[in-house]
């Protein structure tokens, strides 16, 4: 394992905490499984958000600690979601968790992928 770097450039509600603690206790993830969250091109925007728990840090990524969550972000991935906060929603409008990316400049009408 390469050496960890420890930012704190993504942050996660409390809620979204709360939902990725219960799917992590559901699914017998040990605390050293982190969730991976990016961007990756697509989308109507130009790029969209990509997450899911994964065992691994790998070379280049960027590990970021909340709430005994560990976050791990590719370098290119954290370029776009610098200032992001992790959110959860389970309003009216559906549920899900969602990014509140600053830097997105343009958004689809889905939520699902931006632009900057």
């Amino acid at each position: 394992m390469s050496e960890i770097q420890i930012q704190n450039d993504i942050t996660i509600t409390s809620k979204a905490a709360k939902e990725i603690h219960k799917i992590m206790e559901e699914n017998n993830f040990t605390p050293d499984v982190g969730l991976r969250v990016g961007v990756k091109g697509g989308g109507c925007s130009g790029l969209t958000y990509v997450m899911g728990f994964d065992p691994e840090f790998r070379e280049g990524d960027t590990l970021i600690e909340q709430d005994n969550i560990r976050l791990y972000v590719d370098g290119k991935s954290l370029f776009y979601l610098m200032g992001t906060e992790l959110d959860f929603t389970d309003g009216l409008n559906g549920k899900g968790f969602t990014f509140n990316n600053p830097n997105a400049k343009k958004t689809c009408g889905c939520g699902e992928s931006f632009g900057v």
